[in-house]
């Protein structure tokens, strides 16, 4: 007679689960390519976007071309979020997964994942204030400036841009940068290489790469600064999904964050 344990209902295997990711690579459902091109997506085409700006002010003859192009960071994004998700979406589709896969479960009965959102934010979010701090300190001392930091001060944008980023753009970015670096490249590279500490090694180095494009100013100190600022944040973020392999909660978190961002570059 069957045990009371092999009658009952087995929990299904996520779609996005380490070991469902491992069977696909050993099928050959899983190559290099989607992995790769994901994991520099985000910095080349948001770098495309703001040079496509600048270009745009340049011909229109405006004072400071890229400066005033980096200002459009919130809408240059949108051109990333796009290509990512058309990305994945055609990569998954060649493993038989939606983008929806990627997210996992969602828990809101008594709001849950809120609070569990509310909670990470503040568990990660001291990693970016004193990453910054300890940055600017190690790179500029106490009266120094880094030239990029203009990035974050406020700035006019047309009306039209303006409601964007404060109703779209950073719902659209939070979860598709997510979704990017931790649900889909970071578990296909640990299948691919083997290596966790790979795969976990080459996102945290690209995410954190990727903040150094807001704002670029091309001289080393700036570019040092703020990738030292941005590492422990990431890697913070990083570790809590690897230790709860829940995504919903980091999203609610990332939107904290990049709301406040929006907000600070628009009012204050």
């Amino acid at each position: 007679m069957a045990s009371v344990t092999e009658l009952a209902p087995q929990p299904a295997e996520q779609p996005n689960s380490l070991a469902a990711i491992a069977a696909r690579r050993a099928s050959g459902r899983i190559s290099w390519a989607g992995p790769l091109l994901l994991l520099f997506a985000r910095s080349t085409l948001w770098m495309t976007a703001q040079s496509l700006v600048a270009l745009l002010f340049l011909v229109q003859h405006r004072p400071n071309p890229w400066r005033q192009a980096c200002y459009w960071w919130s809408v240059c994004f949108t051109l990333a979020d796009v290509g990512c998700l058309l990305g994945m979406r055609y990569f998954l589709k060649r493993e038989g997964l939606r983008l929806r896969d990627l997210l996992g479960p969602i828990r809101l009965r008594y709001g849950r994942d809120i609070f569990l959102g509310i909670g990470y934010f503040l568990l990660f979010s001291p990693g970016f204030f004193l990453g910054g701090f300890a940055a600017q300190r190690l790179f500029y001392g106490t009266n120094g400036v880094n030239p990029s930091n203009f990035i974050l001060s406020s700035h006019a944008l047309p009306m039209w841009a303006t409601i964007y980023s404060f109703t779209f753009f950073w719902i659209i970015n939070s979860v598709v940068e997510e979704a990017t670096y931790q649900a889909y490249v970071m578990p296909r590279l640990r299948a691919l290489t083997g290596h966790a500490w790979i795969a976990f090694t080459a996102v945290a180095f690209w995410w954190t790469a990727q903040h150094c494009f807001l704002g670029f100013v091309p001289d080393w100190r700036s570019v040092a600064c703020r990738f030292v600022g941005f590492v422990p944040g990431i890697v913070i973020i990083m570790a809590i999904y690897l230790r709860t392999r829940r995504l919903a909660p980091l999203i609610l978190g990332h939107w904290i964050i990049d709301f406040t961002a929006v907000l600070m570059c628009n009012v204050f």
